[in-house]
């Protein structure tokens, strides 16, 4: 079996600002790279190697997957950056303060915006959307690798993880809504060679 670790990029310069962040080049705030660091160490604990590692195009999970694997010594593996990796797009949300925009737009119409499976924000993506691009890419790039033994860390963004998780734990659209996945919080999923998961934990951190 292989070993796959989704990561969600450490707190970010929006993230502290409460802004949506989308697809804009936001980077790590220090607290952020501590939760890198601090991920880093528990995956040490459990003596993970990998393989391949793959990331977005923003700075802020490639800053987060440079730092765990420093920690882990890691640093040689190959890493692919790909775009379908990216969170989600919040359109003309992106830069806006969460409060503000609330009270703007209304707490319902945002709270629509941000957590239904398939109602998207003005010029953006709903999760479905988002879904449509990475669960493809998933299947296409990443879980070849784990069937063929390989372990693999990806280090994304709190949407796109969600969609992947999603579609690994063949939740529903009512059960993903209710899914958060926290800054710099690692998900270890072990693998069969046939794709599916066989287990599930949180590494202490």
């Amino acid at each position: 079996m292989a070993t796959l670790v989704l990561v969600r990029h450490g707190q970010s310069q929006w993230n502290l600002e409460n802004r949506f962040t989308g697809w804009i080049d936001v980077p790590l705030t220090e607290a952020g790279r501590e939760e890198a660091r601090k991920t880093g160490e528990a995956l040490k604990k459990t003596h993970a190697r990998f393989g391949l590692a793959y990331t977005s195009v923003l700075i802020r999970a490639i800053e987060t997957l440079k730092i765990i694997l420093a920690e882990l010594g890691q640093e040689g593996i190959p890493i692919t950056q790909d775009k379908a990796l990216n969170e989600r797009h919040y359109g003309q949300l992106q830069g806006l303060n969460k409060d503000e925009t609330r009270q703007k737009y209304g707490e319902e119409q945002v709270k629509l915006w941000r957590r239904s499976y398939d109602v998207a924000p003005p010029g953006g993506e709903s999760l479905k959307d988002t879904a449509a691009r990475t669960i493809p890419f998933f299947e296409a790039r990443i879980l070849p690798d784990l069937k063929a033994g390989t372990n693999v860390l990806v280090a994304a963004h709190g949407n796109s993880l969600r969609s992947i998780v999603m579609h690994l734990e063949h939740l529903t659209k009512e059960q993903v809504l209710a899914l958060e996945i926290p800054t710099g919080a690692p998900i270890r999923y072990e693998i069969t060679p046939e794709g599916t998961v066989a287990s599930k934990e949180i590494p202490h951190r």
